[in-house]
């Protein structure tokens, strides 16, 4: 099988990991350039012209027409629902997450970058490993998960594989959901919503620069944060705060802000970085940036701020309380959850309903 930097070799070998993309993710841009074709399946809205590829190099125009990942996975792996992470969503149950190949940004830090950074770094020799949806759900049936879950690359570059595969997990009775970078489109959203329960967004910073720096526009992740709450689907939202990169009190006061405009029944987390792939030298995120974080959500008036990634050291900030009456609803110590107190999504004490989707 080739390696992931040899996919495009040949039009034989993209064939067969790829199929045929239409509208609404992509269309013909005008008769004055033959062939091309404008692609919406991310914020970058790529015109792709015959022989070439779009910014996440796993989208590509052969001989007129767009073709896209389907049939494989990179990846699977059987994980806490709360690892995603979602907090807000059936706590203690299992996820049965996959990924495929590309990324549509290219942060310096990424945690998956040995599939997500495939076809733009050569290190990278990740193999795709052919699947179909009726598997995947096997699987996850096997395997105890309540949920299949497209993440560790960027799952909106390959939107019509996940339509595929979530059309049949939902007919299994499986929830579904995306793990995603947020750079979004009215098409992509048109083309995924119908069959996502939940969808977690990466809100990396609120400075563009720092946005133009990953290979993104914080205008897009914005947009879609709001598009997404509006149509109903439940969103959760992650920072990971890299020191000197995003973690100044007045940007996490803004995204903070920000969220609480959106709803303050969004639940924002604060998770710490640790080195890894190309970012080095900046030093791991402290507990007390976390707990800095986590109050200034609070004080910003979000009902639901949680701190990541150095369990038992965030105070408070793994369990979900009653934002009426504090009384603790679901104890967490890492991806290690207690049995939820909640009866039929409300708090036993008070009655006060808590947003999520707790069955």
């Amino acid at each position: 099988m080739p390696k992931a930097q040899t996919l495009i070799d040949s039009e034989r070998e993209l064939a067969q990991w790829t199929a045929l993309s239409y509208p609404p993710l992509c269309e013909p841009v005008s008769d004055e350039e033959p062939g091309a074709l404008r692609c919406h399946a991310c914020g970058h809205h790529c015109l792709i012209r015959p022989g070439k590829q779009g910014i996440c190099k796993v989208r590509f125009n052969v001989s007129g027409t767009l073709r896209v990942p389907f049939g494989y996975v990179a990846t699977t792996q059987l994980d806490p629902i709360e690892k995603k992470p979602f907090f807000h969503v059936t706590p203690g149950a299992k996820a049965l997450s996959f990924g495929m190949l590309g990324c549509d940004f290219h942060c310096g830090y990424c945690q998956n970058w040995d599939i997500s950074q495939a076809l733009r770094d050569p290190a990278v020799s990740a193999r795709p490993k052919p699947t179909d949806p009726q598997t995947l759900v096997k699987i996850a049936k096997e395997q105890g998960a309540s949920m299949l879950t497209s993440t560790y690359n960027e799952p909106l570059i390959t939107a019509e594989w996940s339509r595929h595969v979530f059309q049949t997990a939902r007919a299994a009775g499986l929830k579904t959901s995306f793990v995603s970078n947020g750079n979004a489109t009215p098409e992509a959203l048109e083309h995924i919503l119908p069959w996502l329960d939940c969808y977690k967004i990466d809100l990396k910073t609120f400075q563009d620069k720092g946005y133009r720096e990953l290979g993104g526009q914080l205008k897009h992740v914005l947009w879609s944060i709001k598009e997404i709450h509006a149509h109903g689907t439940w969103l959760e939202i992650v920072s990971l705060l890299i020191p000197g990169f995003n973690d100044s009190d007045n940007e996490l006061r803004q995204m903070a802000e920000f969220l609480a405009s959106v709803s303050p029944d969004i639940p924002w987390h604060v998770t710490a970085f640790h080195e890894d792939y190309k970012m080095h030298g900046m030093g791991n995120t402290p507990a007390q940036t976390l707990l800095r974080a986590a109050h200034l959500g609070r004080q910003a008036g979000l009902r639901y701020v949680y701190a990541g990634n150095l369990p038992g050291s965030v105070d408070d900030f793994e369990n979900t309380r009653c934002p009426d009456c504090q009384t603790v609803l679901v104890e967490r110590v890492g991806y290690h959850v207690k049995k939820p107190l909640l009866k039929n999504g409300a708090c036993p004490a008070c009655s006060k309903k808590i947003p999520g989707i707790w069955t």
